[in-house]
């Protein structure tokens, strides 16, 4: 009887990690097929990514990117098909991170869950998009305002770009962009959890605008224009996240005192 009830409790678990490796090996299979679709179009995805300089530039005509090692241009296409494609693959494999943990929570569960899911590729779409239309022109006009033309005393001091040095500092700001953009679902589920509240977030909100900016001083090149553009949407991400905790948790009370009455309401 205890071998039958043993091999009972073994088969459920048996079936979730078969049908875990089995989303597993989807994603895994969907990335390498985004993976080598971006690569087919690499050259395409790096002139967008470099289309900011470009408009930097008051004219091409003398302007050049450079590659110093015979492999550096071949490595930056992998980089940025690999870039694009873990991009492009996110929100699938949250997909079936949705389908594998949905049939385990309860309705409200489910609910929330979903909404932070959604909201994961959402919120980084936006820090992403930010970083690229507003940080990216401006930080690099800021850069290229150091060049200075040559006259009969001095020669001329101008960016020649190294693709690769180019492309890992465009995904470095696009990923500390769209990842700090996570703030809110980070603070969402510390909240669920009960290792933090919209009160204690209130009440360190000073210290929170100290970290916010000392990270963004570590992570953004050494400008404050870049500082300024991810600090500020943080911080009110931070302001935003304490009122969506506030909520959640006005709405918990609300359901444990209606469950609390009908327990009473039921025992009488």
């Amino acid at each position: 009887m205890k071998n039958d009830a043993l091999d009972l409790s073994r088969a459920p678990l048996l079936s979730h990690l078969l049908e875990l490796r089995s989303r597993l090996l989807l994603c895994l299979g969907l990335f390498v097929l985004t993976f080598i679709g971006c690569y087919l179009v690499s050259e395409h995805i790096y002139n967008f990514l470099l289309q900011p300089l470009v408009n930097s530039f008051d004219d091409l005509n003398d302007r050049r990117m450079i590659f110093t090692g015979l492999h550096e241009a071949f490595i930056t296409q992998l980089k940025v098909a690999l870039f694009a494609a873990t991009l492009c693959t996110l929100p699938l494999a949250l997909l079936q991170l949705w389908r594998f943990l949905a049939p385990a929570l309860y309705q409200h569960e489910r609910l929330s869950m979903l909404m932070l899911l959604l909201s994961t590729p959402v919120l980084f779409l936006a820090g992403a998009a930010l970083a690229y239309y507003l940080v990216f022109p401006l930080a690099w006009e800021f850069f290229l305002s150091f060049e200075t033309p040559a006259t009969e005393q001095r020669i001329a001091v101008q960016l020649e770009a190294r693709v690769s040095e180019y492309l890992s500092l465009v995904m470095r700001l696009v990923l500390a962009f769209g990842i700090s953009f996570e703030l809110p679902i980070l603070l969402f589920l510390l909240a669920k959890t009960g290792i933090v509240s919209a009160k204690s977030l209130a009440e360190n909100r000073r210290y929170a605008v100290v970290a916010t900016f000392a990270v963004a001083a570590i992570i953004t090149p050494p400008d404050l224009i870049s500082q300024i553009a991810l600090g500020t949407p943080v911080l009110l991400l931070y302001e935003l996240s304490i009122v969506l905790i506030r909520l959640e948790q006005r709405r918990q009370e609300s359901l444990q005192r209606k469950t609390s009455t009908s327990h009473n309401s039921h025992t009488s």
